[in-house]
């Protein structure tokens, strides 16, 4: 079975902020795939279906992003799921908005989510999905800035990057995370160089 683990915060003023990619990647697969995410198991809500075959547990902790790793973790544990089998979502500052980008493994590179994951499993070697969440200026307050509600703008495209990271994940599952980065890392719309 798969963990597909999606990046958040509990609490309705939460819900459509930058740094909930994860849970809403979570929504848009549970509600393409008919799984209900809503049974407590680990300090998450979790649901488990399957995705074109595969069984998948799909969930969104409820601890607060930056102790995602105190839920997660044991998750694993309980349902004997293999770190090769967990795909982490999560945002990304250091990409552009509609950035996407599939990491077989690595640092944290500063995602605290992602950090407490690391810390507590003892490895990077986990797949993870990252979107990219920077608005193009600069940004004075990164913590301010992922825990601020979208803006209209990126409202309107939030459907479009949500179900592209759906794809990907679905793609992880049933290709493998190699063949999935060739065919959805990419590049914000309207840029040329490749970002890290």
């Amino acid at each position: 079975m798969f963990l597909v683990a999606g990046l958040g915060n509990p609490g309705e003023e939460y819900a459509l902020t930058p740094h909930n990619l994860g849970f809403l990647t979570i929504d848009c697969l549970a509600e393409r795939h008919g799984i209900r995410v809503s049974r407590r198991d680990s300090k998450a809500l979790v649901g488990v279906g399957e995705i074109d075959g595969t069984p998948v547990m799909l969930a969104k902790p409820q601890t607060y992003m930056n102790l995602s790793g105190t839920s997660i973790i044991p998750l694993m544990e309980k349902h004997s799921i293999e770190p090769a089998r967990l795909v982490v979502v999560c945002d990304e500052l250091d990409l552009p908005w509609m950035a996407l980008r599939i990491k077989p493994k690595g640092s944290a590179a500063g995602h605290k989510g992602v950090a407490s994951i690391i810390e507590r499993l003892g490895m990077s070697d986990f797949v993870r999905v990252r979107l990219g969440i920077h608005p193009g200026h600069p940004v004075k307050d990164g913590a301010e800035f992922v825990l601020a509600p979208f803006r209209r703008p990126q409202i309107k495209e939030l459907d479009d990057l949500v179900g592209y990271a759906a794809d990907a994940v679905r793609s992880i599952i049933a290709e493998g995370a190699e063949k999935a980065m060739t065919r959805f890392n990419r590049r914000a719309p309207g840029l040329n160089a490749e970002e890290a």
